[in-house]
C-alpha cells in the first residue's frame, strides 16, 4: 500500500496557517517588551530616580528568583498542568538549606540538597499527575498545604538569620560581576538552557504536543507520562534553586518565606503568553512575564502608589491574558482548518 501525498494547495495553506500562528505568538511576546518599555519610560519621566543604577539593580534581583520559578512552571504548564506547590517548596529549601549550613555543613553540600529537595517535591507531584492520573490542581493544592505543614513543623519557630550563614552564599546573593548581579545571569543561564531544550530537541517539542492534545500524543508514541513526570522534576528542581537564591538573597528565613507565590508565578507565566491550556508558550515569554509583574511593583513603589493596586494590576493583566489566549486559540483553530482545506 502507497502513501498517498496530501494536496499541494493544502500542504501549502497549512504551512501558512502555521507560520501565521507561529506569527502571532511572537508577537505577544513583542507586545510585552513593548509594554515593559512604555511602563519604564513613563515611571522613569515622573521620578528619574527609577532608571537609577540601583533601582535597576532592585529590579533585576527581584525579577531573578520569579523568573526562575516562571521558567519551571511554564514547562509544567505547556503540558496542560500547573504545579501550585512552588511557592511551599520555596520555602521549605530556604530554612531546610539555612539550617544545615548554619549547622557547619559545606556550601556546595548544602546547594545540592537543596535542589534534591526541591526534585524530590517534583518527583511526587510528577507521579501522582502523571501515574496515579490524579488532577494536577488537586494533586499540588495538596502538597502545597503538606510542604507548607512540614516546613513550619521543621522551623518550630525559629529564624535563621545572616550572620549564621556563610559569607559565600551571602555574596552569591548580592554579589556582581561586571556590575551585573549574580542571580539574574543564574536565571538568564537556566532560561536559556530550558529554552533551547525545549525548542531544539525532538523529546522538548514532545511537551507541546502533549498540551495540544495529549491523546493524540500518546497514539503518535510520545511517552505522555513520562514526559509529564519530568515536567514536575524540572519545576521542583528550580524551586529548590529558587530556594537557595532566596536564603542567599534575604539571608533572614522563617518557615514562611515565599508563603502565596504561587499564584504570582502562576500570573506570570500566563502573562507571558504560556496558555494556560497547554501547548502554547515560551520560557522566554513567561520570564518577560516576570519582569513586567516586578517592574510593575517597583513602579508603583516609586510613584507611592497603594500597594493595592499592584495586586489588582496584577489580576487583571491575567484575565487579560487569560481572554487573550482564548480569541487567539479559537481564531488559529479556525486558520488551521481552513489551511487543511485547501
Amino acid at each position: 500500500m502507497t502513501a498517498t501525498a496530501a494536496p499541494p494547495g493544502r500542504e501549502v495553506g497549512a504551512r501558512g496557517a502555521r507560520a501565521l500562528v507561529d506569527l502571532v505568538f511572537r508577537a505577544r511576546e513583542l507586545s510585552l517588551v513593548a509594554a515593559l518599555a512604555v511602563l519604564v519610560a513613563v515611571t522613569a519621566g515622573i521620578n528619574g530616580n527609577f532608571l537609577s543604577g540601583q533601582g535597576v539593580e532592585d529590579i533585576l534581583l527581584n525579577t531573578a528568583i520569579l523568573a526562575l520559578l516562571a521558567v519551571g512552571q511554564s514547562v509544567v504548564v505547556i503540558t496542560r498542568n500547573i504545579d501550585l506547590s512552588v511557592g511551599s517548596v520555596v520555602g521549605l529549601v530556604a530554612f531546610v538549606t539555612g539550617d544545615v549550613l548554619a549547622r557547619g555543613a559545606g556550601l556546595v553540600p548544602a546547594v545540592l540538597l537543596g535542589v534534591a529537595v526541591g526534585a524530590a517535591c517534583g518527583l511526587v507531584n510528577g507521579l501522582l499527575v502523571s501515574f496515579c492520573r490524579v488532577p494536577a490542581l488537586v494533586v499540588t493544592l495538596g502538597t502545597l498545604y503538606v510542604i507548607q505543614g512540614l516546613d513550619h513543623y521543621i522551623a518550630h519557630g525559629r529564624q535563621i538569620n545572616a550572620v549564621d550563614l556563610p559569607p559565600a552564599l551571602l555574596a552569591l546573593g548580592n554579589g556582581a560581576v561586571l556590575g551585573v548581579p549574580y542571580l539574574p545571569l543564574i536565571t538568564l543561564a537556566v532560561m536559556l538552557a530550558v529554552g533551547a531544550y525545549l525548542r531544539a530537541y525532538p523529546s522538548g517539542r514532545e511537551f507541546y504536543a502533549i498540551g495540544s492534545s495529549p491523546e493524540a500524543a500518546r497514539l503518535a508514541g510520545v511517552p505522555v507520562r513520562r514526559r509529564v513526570l519530568a515536567a514536575y522534576l524540572v519545576s521542583g528542581g528550580l524551586a529548590g534553586l529558587g530556594g537557595v537564591l532566596w536564603l542567599a538573597r534575604f539571608g533572614t528565613v522563617v518557615g514562611d518565606s515565599a508563603n502565596g507565590w504561587e499564584l504570582l508565578v502562576v500570573s506570570a507565566v500566563v502573562v507571558g503568553g504560556v496558555a494556560i491550556t497547554g501547548g502554547v508558550g515560551s520560557v522566554y515569554g513567561a520570564a518577560l512575564g516576570a519582569l513586567l509583574l516586578t517592574t510593575i511593583g517597583s513602579a508603583l513603589v516609586v510613584l507611592r502608589v497603594n500597594p493595592f493596586w499592584q495586586q489588582a494590576i496584577t489580576g487583571a493583566l491575567l484575565l487579560l491574558a487569560i481572554s487573550v489566549d482564548r480569541v487567539l486559540a479559537v481564531r488559529v483553530a479556525r486558520l488551521l482548518r481552513k489551511g487543511g482545506r485547501r
